[in-house]
């Protein structure tokens, strides 16, 4: 399999492409500022497309040191789509595309509490893992994010190869999570795609946010953990009755019911490592295109072609997670599927807000 080479590129000139991209408006170019623009994406995209190497093989790491574990756990793995990658940089203006730490990611679903953390002492206390473990680690289950309650634990490495040093400094985020904090972040994720809203930035009504930073408290209820820090002065039956009230005054369920998207599988069988999925948001449509080992240069091709042509109501995003079952369940908020996060979400509200047992849904 062929993949992307670091650019030749100073990392300098690899920074201001990242900075003009945030300046960039269609409508303000003239001729030769959209050259600029070209040149400023293809270099871009050249530099997310050259961390595909060391996230493969981290994928594969990932999927050997999982073998012990109970439950199913799933795997997964993407590149950043590049509006993301810009719109980070445009919330965070001092920071640069060249030391963007998620431009690559592996995520591990796992079971339960006690898996989460057995794994992430697998990484950090393996003295013969060669790569290099970028401090701190970021523990947002027992720190949740207080503004919006975003739970799981994330690991940044640098990528070291003493074979093939070409890649070596990349950088890699491993994120480790529950399935049950899985649920509650592809629903913020499939959620604001529906309501036009970047809950998963942070970024959205503050009723919006209010009401996924309590569900994320109920769960970690559920799953005896911290509660996120501006809730945790609630009861459990109190974080269930705002869960309720919240649902209530938005109109959560009537929103989000039925809101599934058709999916159109342009393959069927096996053998294919990755895929490209384009989601219509206006149509609720989601088209699925396969690719095998040896094409994953022609995937990385098409993504970024398929970026530059889509407007507001598409997504394209690449992503790996193995048969296409483990693909839906690695990536429902790819497919606007929030069945599972429907279930619970009812179970609360029709029962009252009363504190419920989730472990079903957990193992979903």
């Amino acid at each position: 399999m062929a993949y992307t080479p670091i650019p030749t590129e100073s990392k300098t000139k690899i920074d201001k492409s990242g900075k003009f991209l945030t300046s960039y408006r269609h409508d303000t170019l003239d001729f030769d500022d959209f050259d600029m623009f070209l040149d400023a994406i293809d270099l871009a995209n050249r530099w997310r497309a050259c961390h595909a190497y060391p996230l493969n093989t981290f994928q594969a790491t990932l999927r050997t040191k999982l073998k012990s574990f109970k439950g199913n756990p799933l795997v997964a793995q993407r590149l950043k789509r590049m509006p993301t990658i810009i719109d980070k940089l445009v919330r965070y203006p001092n920071m640069r595309l060249s030391q963007l730490q998620d431009i690559a990611g592996v995520r591990a679903i796992l079971a339960d509490i006690s898996d989460v953390y057995a794994l992430v002492d697998k990484y950090v206390k393996n003295h013969n893992f060669p790569h290099t473990h970028v401090e701190p680690i970021f523990d947002y289950i027992n720190r949740p994010r207080n503004e919006d309650g975003y739970r799981s634990v994330h690991l940044i490495y640098k990528y070291n190869n003493k074979k093939f040093k070409n890649f070596d400094g990349l950088k890699i985020e491993i994120q480790i999570r529950t399935k049950l904090q899985h649920i509650w972040a592809t629903a913020v994720e499939t959620v604001g795609s529906i309501i036009g809203q970047q809950l998963k930035s942070r970024q959205g009504e503050e009723n919006w946010l209010d009401f996924f930073a309590l569900v994320s408290s109920a769960f970690a209820i559920t799953e005896n953990t911290p509660k996120v820090p501006r809730f945790a002065h609630l009861s459990t039956a109190e974080t269930y009755q705002e869960i309720a009230r919240l649902e209530r005054e938005i109109g959560v369920l009537d929103k989000i019911r039925g809101f599934n998207s058709v999916i159109n599988f342009g393959h069927s069988g096996t053998g294919y490592s990755h895929h490209l999925i384009i989601i219509d948001k206006y149509e609720n449509k989601s088209e699925v295109i396969a690719y095998d080992r040896d094409s994953y240069q022609k995937a990385l091709n098409d993504y970024a072609e398929y970026e530059s042509n889509a407007s507001s109501i598409y997504d394209v995003v690449l992503v790996s997670a193995g048969p296409l079952e483990a693909l839906k369940k690695a990536y429902p908020n790819l497919f606007l599927d929030l069945s599972v996060f429907i279930g619970l979400l009812t179970k609360m509200v029709d029962e009252g807000g009363l504190y419920l047992d989730f472990a079903e849904f957990a193992t979903t």
